[in-house]
């Protein structure tokens, strides 16, 4: 009799830890995986938005929250701005309380994101939906979705092109080099920035090898698997001969050494600067700079490729706290937002990453363009073209060998163009033999 009391105390203790867990989450909650609700009807409660926008987190975001509200009315939205959002997030992530939705700190080893971050649905129901979600996937589990997708080209200044009596917009290198000798004979304005002292800028550039390439292959399936990265006629070799030539014609600035990149992007907006070469993310940085918005352009980086191909990319992923006491919640507010905020276009100077969503109007021109991210690396060569680089000590996303490039173009260095070239690509070769080893 008395082992039977004490399967039924035990039984009874359960019992009542099983039913305190489920009042502590409010009514609100799911466990990790399980479906969630997505009737406004059943939604109801409060969450937090962690986020890294301390710019725009008590203007638009309020926005945001009220138009969301007209929709769920019965939760309320609190918006946390981290200044470093990285860091921040990190700390707070060692305990249970980072927020209901935020941003996926891209620290986050992909392997442990199951542990943080709640599944946002099974790769193959998103898949149709959004673009870039491969980044953040666990084991076919999506787990983020970006909230901008950006693209890489050339911002440029469409009146300082007018007045310098641009007829078309350059698509070719040839083409582009022609339109900036134009701007330096016709206008007063610097006719490509390169941002050489800021150095970060420059790594820019290398986003542009698929545009390049013409081939959203190249950098991660042919690109590993070859002896010939920086050969003449080569993708590498024609993406920085562009640079090359801009500085040995004097298109670019007087003195590289002493640009700036807050006042660049100002005179970018301005017309005293024709051409960037940037991400999309720059495009409303440098738009709020001016009073005539619609004269920043953005244009594919020239290539002489039958395709024309603009490489897409990632920005932050939004996410859900696994431990979220509010996942239904939780769940409209991420939906909600990357459908109807047009938080892509209107603030992070991108596209959406809902594949039904229209392109920006920046884009309407290129409707030809195709707008793709790039192939993943074949199964065993992931992260081949990093090691190859980090071995060589080639810097394909560092500013070095770009600095020597503006350096020999301007006459600053005894070395030519064709000198780095070879000089890389020998470090290209060596590295990828030894790791074939």
């Amino acid at each position: 009799m008395r082992k039977n009391k004490g399967w039924i105390l035990l039984l009874t203790m359960l019992l009542i830890t099983s039913l305190l867990a489920a009042c502590s989450s409010g009514g609100g909650s799911s466990q990790a995986g399980e479906e969630i609700s997505t009737d406004p009807a059943d939604i109801k409660g409060e969450i937090t938005v962690l986020t890294q926008r301390t710019d725009i987190v008590d203007t638009v975001f309020k926005d945001y929250a009220a138009e969301f509200n007209k929709e769920y009315p019965d939760v309320k939205v609190n918006f946390q701005a981290l200044a470093d959002y990285e860091g921040q997030v990190k700390i707070r992530m060692s305990t249970k309380d980072y927020g209901d939705v935020l941003m996926i700190p891209t620290s986050v080893p992909i392997a442990d994101i199951p542990d943080f971050f709640e599944p946002l649905g099974t790769y193959d129901e998103l898949k149709d939906k959004y673009t870039g979600i491969e980044e953040r996937m666990v084991a076919g589990q999506v787990y983020g979705i970006p909230t901008v997708i950006t693209f890489s080209g050339i911002i440029y200044n469409k009146q300082v092109f007018k007045d310098a009596g641009i007829a078309e917009v350059p698509k070719t290198p040839e083409q582009f080099q022609a339109a900036l000798q134009l701007v330096k004979d016709n206008t007063d304005a610097v006719p490509l920035y390169t941002n050489y002292a800021s150095g970060w800028a420059l790594t820019q550039w290398e986003a542009d090898l698929p545009t390049v390439a013409g081939s959203v292959d190249y950098v991660n399936i042919d690109q590993p698997n070859t002896d010939e990265n920086f050969v003449a006629g080569k993708p590498h070799y024609e993406l920085y001969k562009v640079l090359y030539d801009a500085a040995k014609n004097g298109l670019i600035e007087k003195d590289p050494t002493t640009t700036d990149w807050e006042s660049s992007k100002a005179d970018l907006a301005n017309g005293k600067i024709a051409t960037m070469a940037l991400g999309s993310w720059a495009i409303t940085q440098i738009q709020g700079l001016t009073d005539t918005p619609d004269n920043i352009g953005f244009l594919p980086f020239p290539t002489n490729a039958s395709d024309v191909v603009v490489p897409l990319a990632a920005d932050y992923n939004i996410g859900m706290n696994v431990n979220s006491e509010n996942k239904p919640a939780a769940k409209a507010w991420i939906d909600w937002f990357l459908a109807k905020s047009n938080y892509a276009v209107e603030q992070g100077g991108g596209m959406s990453a809902d594949k039904n969503a229209e392109l920006p109007p920046i884009l309407d021109q290129y409707k030809d363009v195709k707008f793709s991210t790039l192939t993943p690396a074949k199964e065993g060569q992931e992260g081949l073209v990093d090691k190859i680089d980090n071995e060589g000590e080639i810097g394909l996303w560092q500013p070095d060998f770009k600095k020597r490039i503006i350096e020999a173009g301007i006459g600053n260095r005894s070395e030519s163009y064709d000198d780095i070239m070879k000089d890389l690509n020998d470090k290209w070769v060596k590295a990828r033999a030894e790791l074939a080893k």
